[in-house]
């Protein structure tokens, strides 16, 4: 990409960039697939005739929409035979992403996930108009579809996803309150904090990409999960330690082993107790989270 901040071309592209990012991000899940889009929007983008171009950011969002589609298409084949549980690459993101409600469900692990049970097309659909309130009319030149398609493919995604989405979004100081319980028990050892902090039903999922150690299934259950960090990573106190941060809007642990990062442990709240524990630890998905500026997203 031109360094040339004179550049029209590349000025109108550096304003949208962390739009376009986000797009592509929440249709895959993947920062590196995403940025991958953006490096093929942008070669498409200079090879444009700009002049015909009336509405550079409808343009833009169109390309990075069938780009990232395509890409989905062919990861979504590699996921089916991925080694445990997949999650999504976690994003370091700046505070202001977190008070920012409905971006950070948007981006959420809970809600990525949800999207990851959406066909393709249902996903970029979904994406564009909940998340970017984006028009049918141009999100119909974005799928290749009529726009009359386009209401019946969104009303189907949104109905999916309500059904299996958290029931209400959590505040960030509620989460951030609840994430301090959690730090306090697992530094700590104490079983007993661990449980009260957890619900009942909470999901532990770890992805380690067949690179790493990580249970291959999720663990269900408060007690199942409070016995995994108590015989499995709380055996390794000594030299584990866990730094309070956001993760894709949500509050999160960042896991040192050794001064080095070893993966990140996202939550998901609702009536002040966890109900999901993601946990990132394929090294192939933590080159963000050693960014030192946070990602200021949209």
């Amino acid at each position: 990409m031109s360094d040339e901040a004179t550049d029209p071309a590349t000025e109108a592209f550096l304003a949208h960039r962390n739009l376009l990012f986000t797009v592509a991000y929440e249709v895959l899940g993947s920062a590196a697939d995403a940025e991958d889009v953006l490096q093929e929007t942008w070669l498409q983008w200079v090879k444009a005739d700009q002049g015909q171009v009336r509405d550079q950011r409808a343009f833009l969002v169109r390309v990075t929409t069938r780009q990232a589609l395509n890409r989905l298409r062919t990861i979504k084949r590699q996921r089916e035979v991925y080694v445990g549980s997949w999650l999504p690459e976690p994003l370091l993101t700046a505070p202001d992403v977190a008070e920012d409600v409905e971006l950070a469900e948007s981006v959420s692990m809970a809600l990525m996930l949800v999207l990851e049970t959406l066909s393709p097309t249902e996903r970029a659909v979904f994406v564009l108009r909940e998340a970017f309130d984006i028009g049918y009319d141009e999100i119909a030149e974005a799928v290749d579809k009529s726009p009359a398609a386009v209401r019946q493919i969104a009303h189907r995604a949104r109905r999916h996803v309500d059904a299996r989405r958290p029931r209400r979004v959590v505040s960030s100081s509620e989460g951030q309150a609840v994430l301090e319980l959690f730090h306090c028990a697992v530094e700590s050892g104490d079983s007993q904090a661990l449980l009260e902090v957890l619900a009942r039903e909470v999901v532990l999922m770890s992805d380690g990409g067949g690179i790493k150690h990580a249970a291959l299934r999720p663990v269900t259950g408060a007690e199942q999960v409070a016995r995994m960090f108590a015989g499995g990573i709380g055996k390794f106190e000594d030299t584990l330690t866990y730094e309070p941060t956001v993760v894709n809007g949500s509050p999160a642990l960042l896991v040192r082993l050794d001064g080095e990062i070893d993966g990140v442990m996202a939550i998901s709240v609702q009536d002040a107790r966890i109900t999901g524990l993601y946990y990132v630890r394929n090294p192939e998905k933590l080159s963000h989270l050693t960014s030192a500026t946070p990602l200021t997203l949209r």
